[in-house]
Order: structure tokens, then sequence, then C-alpha cells
């Protein structure tokens, strides 16, 4: 069905996104290259959406949870979308005369094609009865041309000798991802099938032996008590002075996620590479000393004890990327990537300082720019996403070294992007002999949870073998921590858990 109200399809999307420092101006996006073919569109199901609309007022509620203005093809159509729109939320009821007021009103009757081109969709539209079929056609094509604009933004970008490789094909898996997500709007349901689909997810986590535990746990009673397990779509942040065991206490909970509940972890070492990781598991799992396997002197009863181990490790499913120098882009690009080809349950960065980012003003804002995109990764891929951070020396000059939260104000914004602030504290590391309840500090450690945003903070003691470089749940008269004596920022209040 052509026709003067079918306009071109540069008009549009008559220029493309703007996206990354190095495409100063917007680019007109050139359809030649595609073999001139006109781009995806149907006017039929556009007229037939339209004509719907006029006929039953209960159409318009199930077109909007499907399409918006720029998913019709053709102008006249989005004008017409659009003032139907505005009607709707003025509660003006919508047919051909009220709709043509409406239109002589923003001075676009005409533009559309006047009253015969509202009088033609009315008479080719005998019912709504499929209405939201024809919606989906309508935004099935928009989706299409989408993926044409989005391929041709990076064709002409690739020719642009200025910008970077890697942050075309970060940009290019970011935006095909986007389409396949929204690919429909998601409309609102009564309560009860989610109720029940809850319950149903409570009942299998209860009979893998969760107790219905609904984030993936860490494998520490006392921190699972506190966090429920690591939730999908929020950053957690493991933060600590050096020395404190962040990347033992990383791998402990890979570890436990892996090989106890069948998580499968993709872990990101910038620090360390793959081997030094490998041989850590090896020598926590077996409890060899792990110096002893650094430096050679492995005794035969070590290595027997390395032996049993090695299978349990080796069919663990933990995905280790050991990239030496890694920006938040690339880092986006493989965690998209481990998704698609190991449906990996949550991932693991060690350690976020040392992941590059674009150049900004200060590197408080660097920091405050790559935390900000784990959140929004963990967001966008409905995983965990946990990051280890390095904390300043603020702590030290405390008398007791235990790290607070206002040690992270200085670190960009990491303390507001976190869902979950956890630290690490080994009293022990510094000559401290006994916790202030009396308790012994040796062969302990304090996993502090500082910020949790849907649930309570506290303390939990775990045991750490400093040899084995491993942690491992505290016995039982030792886990309990008076709650007087559990410290925070004064000017810290806990968070009301947010549903």
């Amino acid at each position: 069905m052509s026709g003067s109200y079918i306009n071109e399809f540069d008009n549009v999307y008559p220029y493309a996104k703007k996206f990354g420092g190095g495409r100063e101006k917007s680019q007109k996006i050139d359809f030649e290259s595609f073999g001139s073919k006109i781009p995806p569109h149907s006017p039929e199901a556009e007229m037939a959406v339209i004509g719907s609309m006029m006929l039953e007022q209960s159409s318009i509620a199930k077109v909007i949870e499907i399409l918006d203005v720029e998913s019709f093809y053709s102008e006249a159509n989005r004008k017409i979308y659009d003032a139907i729109l505005g009607m709707f939320n003025r509660k003006i009821d919508v047919d051909i005369i009220t709709l043509s007021e409406e239109l002589i009103a923003r001075k676009q009757l005409e533009e559309i094609g006047g009253t015969a081109y509202l009088s033609d969709i009315n008479r080719k539209t005998p019912t709504a009865a499929n209405v939201e079929h024809y919606a989906m056609i309508v935004q099935e094509k928009y989706l299409k041309r989408n993926l044409i604009s989005t391929a041709g933004k990076i064709l002409s970008s690739a020719y642009d000798e200025s910008t970077d490789a890697l942050e075309e094909i970060d940009y290019a898996e970011s935006e095909i991802f986007k389409l396949s997500d929204k690919r429909f709007h998601k409309g609102y349901v009564k309560i009860k099938p989610i109720v029940y689909d809850a319950f149903k997810l409570i009942e299998s986590h209860a009979e893998e032996g969760k107790g219905g535990m609904l984030g993936i746990p860490s494998g520490f009673k006392k921190v699972d008590d506190f966090l429920g397990g690591f939730h999908a779509s929020d950053f957690i942040v493991i933060a600590g002075r050096p020395s404190m065991g962040k990347t033992a206490l990383a791998l402990s909970m890979a570890r436990n996620m892996a090989v106890e509940y069948k998580k499968k972890v993709g872990f990101f070492s910038i620090e360390m590479d793959s081997q030094q990781l490998a041989l850590r598991l090896l020598a926590a799992e077996a409890k060899v000393n792990a110096n002893d396997i650094r430096i050679g002197k492995v005794t035969v009863d070590a290595l027997h004890k390395i032996v049993k181990v090695m299978t349990k490790i080796g069919d663990a499913p933990i995905i280790i990327d050991d990239s030496a120098s890694l920006t938040i882009m690339e880092l986006r690009a493989k965690c998209r990537r481990m998704i698609a080809e190991y449906g990996v349950d949550i991932v693991m960065v060690d350690y976020l300082q040392l992941i590059r980012s674009p150049k900004a003003e200060s590197r408080e804002r660097e920091i405050s720019i790559i935390s900000q995109t784990l959140k929004q990764m963990a967001k966008e891929l409905k995983i965990p996403v946990v990051a280890l951070a390095q904390l300043n020396r603020s702590s030290e000059k405390r008398e007791d070294k235990r790290p607070m939260l206002s040690d992270l104000r200085e670190s960009g914004s990491i303390e507001q992007d976190a869902d979950v602030v956890m630290f690490v504290h080994r009293p022990e590391y510094y000559k401290i002999k006994t916790y202030e309840d009396n308790t012994p500090t040796e062969g302990t450690a304090e996993a502090i949870i500082g910020k949790h945003r849907n649930g309570p903070v506290g303390v939990a003691r775990l045991a750490f073998v400093k040899e084995y470089a491993r942690f491992e749940t505290l016995a039982f008269e030792y886990q309990d921590i008076p709650e007087d004596l559990v410290k925070f920022d004064a000017d810290e209040e806990e968070e009301e858990p947010v549903f």
C-alpha cells in the first residue's frame, strides 16, 4: 500500500545515534550499501493498529503495552499515534471525528493526508479483534529496521580510522543485546501467577538443600544468613586493605559456588595469571601449604593430596580470564560472551581499580565510571557481579584498624553504586590478639557487611587458614558476635529493605 503518507526511511531515522569519543558528528545512515532495499515495514499492519484504536477504546491500552511512537515506519502514522496517546492521557474518546479535531489542533491533519486518509483507515479496519497481533507485526518490523540501523552505524564507524575497534565491538554487542532484550514491552500481570512462580522457586531451592535461599550461596553460613546469597542484578563489592585475603575469600566463594552448588562462575583475574589461581585453588582444596607449592617445596604427601582433589577442581564450572590489561568495555563484552558460551551464573572481578577506563578529569571520576558500568552490567546481564576493591589507608589510622564505608568515599561512587559492600578484616595481621568480646583473633577474619541495600548489615566471623590461603566456616562457638560490639560509621544507618 504505497502513497504519499509513506515517507522515505531517511525521514524516520535521519541520523545515526552519536556514540563514543571518536564520532564527532552524527552520521546519516546510508541504505544504498544494503542494495537500495526498502526497509522492513507493513503499511497494512500500521493502518490496522490505528483503525482498531478508533474502533474500540480498549485497544489503545493493549497497543501502548507493545508499541512506541517510533515503532511506526510512516511519519503520518507516527503523528496519528502520538495524537491518540495524547487523547488517551486526557481521557478523550478516540474516533474519526475527535481524532480529526485533535490533529487540527496540532496543525497536522493535512500533513497526515487529511480526513480522507483517516476515512481510508477506518474503512479498511472492520474489526479490532486482532489488534495485538497487528501491533506485534509493527514492532517486529521496527526491530528489524533497528537492526539495519545498528549495522549501518557499525559499518560506517568501521571505516573511521579514529575509532577504537574494541570499543566498536563492545558497542555492537551491547546494541544487539538490547534489541533482543526488548523484543516486546513487558506488560502487567496479576499477582497470583507471580506468587505461585515465586513459591515454585523457593520450593526448588529448598529441595536442593539451600533452605529456600533465592541467591547464589557463598558457602559461608553467617554471610548467607545476612545476604540470602548473591542475587541477580546485584553489584557486590568485597573491599579490604592489602594482605587481608580478598582474593582468597573470592576464590573460596567461587569454589563453594561451583563445587557445592554447581553454579557456573566467571572469574576475571587482572592481578594474577590463571596458573597462579589454579595453584591457589588446588592448595586450598588439598590443604597444603600454598607458599611451598609456589617455591617448589612439595612433599610426596602433599603431592598425593593434590592429586586427590585435581578432578574435583578440574571439573568445577569455573571459567577464568586472566587478561592483564582489561578495559571496562572489554570486560562487558567478555561477560556477554561468557554468558552466551558457558551460561555463567555469576561474575567476579579481581580487582576493580585495575580495570582501565576512559580518561576522565580525575582518577576518582574514572573509578566512578567503572563502578557505575559494573552496576549497569549486573542489571543488563541479570547476574550478580562481584568486584574486589582496594581500600585506602584511612582504616590503618584507627586504633582497631577496622574498615568503614567512609573509607570508600574517596574511591569514586563505589559506595553509592554497590548493592552490597563487604569488608575483609583480619585483626591478627595488625598484631591485635583478641576481639572486644575477648575471643582470640588468631586464625580468624571478619566479613563486615557494611552496606546491604535490601537487608541487614552485620559481621560474620570466618576461619582463615593462612598457609592454605583458605577461608572456612568458623566453629559455632566463635561465630556469634554481641550486637553492642558490631561497629559501623557513626553517621551510617542501616538501609530499609527495598521491596
